[in-house]
């Protein structure tokens, strides 16, 4: 991705787009636009049925504006990968405050993550088909996140909170935890579930801490 100066930018940890960054104000809010009409598009439609004609009439934008910010569809849909994948970073650090214990901060970090998910649940369609439409989309968001984990993992066995010895496989292991745990109660919980994001994210806290194995 480049900006308009032509040097690379970055939309979220090492995920590059083709987007053309603006610097204007309008800009900003006239990109923002079409991604966030591009999510729903894409959510309920699917990569190769989606349109730019009618993201850019979701978004309230002109078609030949389009072109001023993306190149192609595909560019579009990287930018919005790696735009999730920044929100998904965001709406985690947002819940985290100071003097939190290893533990808690996972709890907080799954319930952020939870919360996000049932307002966007287009995120698991549109990563889901990141595997197919762009591939290097779609390992760089799970990277990025498995990378966040295990530096929060190696933070806590730092602090002789967790065991040491954590690190990637424990990270991936945890990632793909939240992930499904997401997918259960957040895409397909269509409101059966009372407990709340909080709630079940203790309940994986729990997991976590004790295992699954029968006590003494």
């Amino acid at each position: 991705m480049t900006d308009r100066g032509g040097s690379p930018t970055k939309v979220a940890d090492g995920a590059s787009t083709d987007a053309k960054i603006p610097r204007t104000e309008r800009g900003r809010r006239t990109l923002r636009k079409l991604l966030d009409a591009s999510a729903v598009e894409f959510g309920e439609k699917g990569f190769h049925e989606a349109s730019v004609s009618s993201i850019t009439r979701r978004a309230g934008v002109a078609l030949g504006s389009f072109y001023t910010y993306f190149d192609s569809k595909d560019a579009l849909f990287r930018a919005l990968v790696a735009d999730m994948s920044e929100n998904v970073k965001s709406s985690a650090r947002s819940a985290l405050v100071p003097n939190m214990s290893a533990l808690e901060i996972e709890q907080a970090a799954l319930a952020a993550f939870l919360d996000f998910a049932r307002e966007h649940k287009e995120i698991y369609r549109i990563i889901d088909e990141a595997e197919f439409v762009d591939p290097e989309s779609y390992r760089a968001h799970y990277e990025t996140i498995a990378d966040r984990i295990r530096a929060r993992l190696e933070a806590g066995s730092a602090a002789g909170e967790f065991r040491t010895g954590l690190g990637e496989l424990e990270a991936w292991a945890v990632m793909g935890m939240n992930v499904f745990v997401g997918l259960r109660y957040a895409v397909w919980s269509d409101n059966e579930d009372v407990r709340t994001s909080v709630e079940i994210a203790g309940a994986v806290n729990a997991l976590l801490a004790n295992g699954i194995a029968k006590g003494d």
